[in-house]
């Protein structure tokens, strides 16, 4: 169906991309400040010219067809571009009250989290920071419909297939920076029958061992890494902490596979052995990854760089150039 934007109220594209994000006439309403019936006028202009029906009810709010969901983040992309051409503004941290959500491990938050408090509690003291548990190693749908600012963790297939992506011309709405490069290592208790004794691969096949999964499955990147060398190990219980494994493995036979730097701040570290693995393993990237829509965001630039300088803070690594 053809669509006459010389004749387009914008403002119809406001209220669908309000409604799209909060999935309830009355919320969208709210947010807005205009009525519901102004709401539900506004669709039905949107109806008559996009000609589909964009949301229907559905318990206590509505539910997107399969047209307004394809529509949607092109209609949120082009909204957020023209405020920030219209009114940029700048974000003053010593006077902000912004929220931001970050995704990640508790590893990874036991390391940056005391710096990036220090920053806050130092230049913007009315800035609030919501840590949220990374479930995946691709949070590209978390980003996408902005159910966190930045993710941070080790992504290595969604770093690998943005950059074969961006080599082949292919764009991809996502930006990332690298934080700080770690190691695994194995960990066990102290006393434990394989404590005293080389690690070797045989050993480390033949024992019992605790997962740290976020999504639940009893499989990761070392299992892959085992695999390709024809081994496996036993995997008898999976958590969704490393901080978790760490008390378990400090309390039983198991064998567990965490960055090298958690075990220092764990608070249990005197209780644990850390061996190198018995095989070749890649080291570990820790990226920040966030959709390129907030890449001019003055705000969102001042939470990628107080990110920066926390992990220069954690591990002593030199921060880029800046761009010019």
């Amino acid at each position: 169906m053809d669509v006459n934007f010389r004749t387009l109220d914008l403002n119809l594209l406001r209220v669908f991309d309000e409604v799209m994000a909060e999935r309830n006439l009355t919320r969208a309403a709210r947010n807005l400040s205009i009525t519901q019936p102004g709401v539900s006028n506004a669709l039905r202009r949107l109806r008559e010219v996009l000609g589909d029906e964009l949301v229907r009810r559905a318990g206590a709010g509505v539910e997107p067809t399969p047209r307004a969901l394809a529509l949607w983040p092109t209609v949120r992309d082009a909204l957020r571009q023209l405020q920030h051409t219209l009114a940029p503004g700048e974000f003053d941290a010593g006077i902000a009250d912004t929220t931001f959500l970050l995704a990640m491990a508790d590893a990874t938050a036991a390391e940056l989290m005391p710096g990036l408090i220090r920053i806050v509690e130092r230049e913007a003291r009315a800035v609030s920071l919501r840590v949220l548990p990374l479930t995946t190693r691709d949070p590209r749908r978390m980003l996408e419909q902005e159910e966190v600012d930045v993710a941070i963790g080790y992504f290595p297939a969604v770093i690998a297939s943005l950059a074969a992506r961006g080599q082949s011309g292919v764009g991809e709405p996502f930006e990332t920076q690298r934080l700080y490069v770690g190691q695994y290592v194995c960990v066990m208790r102290r006393g434990h029958p394989l404590a005293d004794a080389p690690l070797t691969l045989d050993s480390f096949c033949a024992a019992r061992h605790l997962l740290v999964s976020f999504s639940g499955r009893p499989y990761g990147f070392i299992d892959q890494t085992l695999g390709a060398l024809g081994r496996e190990r036993r995997i008898v219980i999976t958590v969704n902490q490393f901080f978790t494994a760490g008390r378990v493995v400090a309390n039983s036979d198991l064998l567990t596979v965490m960055p090298r730097h958690f075990a220092r701040v764990t608070g249990i570290d005197d209780h644990l052995v850390l061996r190198e693995l018995p095989f070749d393993q890649p080291l570990v990237h820790v990226d920040a990854l966030w959709h390129r829509r907030a890449q001019h965001a003055h705000a969102h630039g001042w939470l990628r760089q107080a990110l920066l300088r926390s992990a220069e803070e954690a591990f002593a690594v030199s921060l880029p150039e800046p761009a010019a």
